[in-house]
């Protein structure tokens, strides 16, 4: 659908090098890195506001390298919205329809529908001063995509969100990819990434250092980047079930195993669990307490990291252990040991996809 084919750019002292993606109709894709890895400047490119040194793309199998902006099929939201403050919601939504030459009858069609789309039909008459920054968001998103971009792309759409409007936009963006609409979204927040894609590329100083699924991503990053950049190793696909009367405690289960957590959303939810590896401790036999999760595994491999071992411990999945040299002597552990993991409830977080 959308194909990067060796882009390059290079403006004063940065460069995006040979840069290649694919993505499918449907995709929800997410572009992540650091700031100054290059998201932006590739997003401008494929939008046309900045032309390549080398490279091409195509949408739809129609080249459009050269194409102007308005011939593209591509909508483009920044973090900050850009929108016409001396116009109401309903007069900024209608703007870029004026220029299809639609009469006033397929325009107030059109618009009341994306509005209704993102939720915002009551708001159509306010001035966009008086919105909340959700709102606002909304109301781009409604304009952007009054064009019917082929594809949808977003510059950290959610960054100057507080927790609560995030999740407004979050929902907004997936029901948005669910109908259809083909999304690539920059942002450097994993649990954004997590929640919304199907599919992620990362970025490092204007290089593609590895694409590909979720799972294929934060369970096998290609180079230390990747790793340091993510710091994700107990990520797991999961299905939330009840656990008991408590209404927070729920479980998961991974290759056999069942794992409690605290969650508020409800039984039957998908999404993933990661287990943060300097939550869970280690010892030599099992633990009483029976708020921990208890698992037997067997030490399968120790790498040293920056701060102390990387423990790799096989309890019928693979959990990754951080741990201090001065503990990883004084329990004399290596490989081959049957040792014991523990880590709360509370510290397995769910995150809904």
């Amino acid at each position: 659908m959308l194909r990067i084919i060796n882009v390059s750019k290079k403006i004063k002292n940065f460069s995006l090098n040979n840069v290649s993606l694919n993505v499918d109709k449907g995709d929800y894709f997410i572009l992540s890195g650091i700031s100054g890895a290059g998201k932006t400047m590739l997003l401008e490119i494929i939008a046309g506001l900045v032309k390549p040194d080398h490279g091409e793309i195509f949408l739809h199998g129609r080249n459009i390298t050269r194409e102007q902006i308005r011939n593209r099929s591509i909508g483009l939201v920044y973090q900050n919205p850009t929108l016409f403050s001396h116009l109401t919601v309903y007069e900024n939504i209608a703007y870029p329809l004026k220029s299809k030459k639609l009469n006033k009858k397929e325009i107030d069609i059109l618009v009341k529908q994306l509005a209704s789309d993102t939720e915002i039909s009551h708001l159509l008459h306010r001035n966009i001063t008086n919105l909340s920054g959700g709102e606002v968001q909304r109301v781009t998103i409604a304009r952007t995509l009054a064009t019917k971009p082929g594809c949808l792309l977003l510059d950290e759409p959610l960054s100057f969100l507080d927790v609560q409007l995030k999740r407004g936009i979050s929902s907004l963006l997936r029901k948005l990819n669910q109908n259809g609409q083909t999304i690539v979204h920059v942002t450097h927040d994993y649990e954004e990434a997590i929640a919304m894609a199907n599919k992620i590329a990362i970025l490092e100083n204007g290089t593609i250092v590895q694409t590909g699924t979720l799972d294929e991503v934060f369970k096998n990053p290609r180079s230390e980047f990747a790793a340091n950049f993510i710091g994700i190793k107990n990520f797991y696909k999961v299905i939330l079930a009840d656990a008991g009367n408590d209404v927070l405690l729920k479980k998961i289960e991974i290759s056999g195993k069942e794992i409690r957590l605290l969650s508020a959303e409800t039984s039957g939810t998908q999404g993933y669990a990661i287990i943060p590896a300097d939550h869970i401790s280690i010892s030599h036999s099992p633990l009483e307490a029976t708020t921990l999760n208890n698992f037997r595994g067997t030490v399968r491999d120790i790498i040293p990291a920056k701060l102390g071992f990387e423990i790799i411990v096989n309890t019928g999945f693979d959990v990754f252990v951080n741990l201090s040299r001065q503990t990883l002597e004084e329990m004399h552990l290596e490989i081959g040991n049957e040792i014991w993991i523990h880590f709360d409830a509370a510290s397995v977080k769910f995150i809904k996809n």
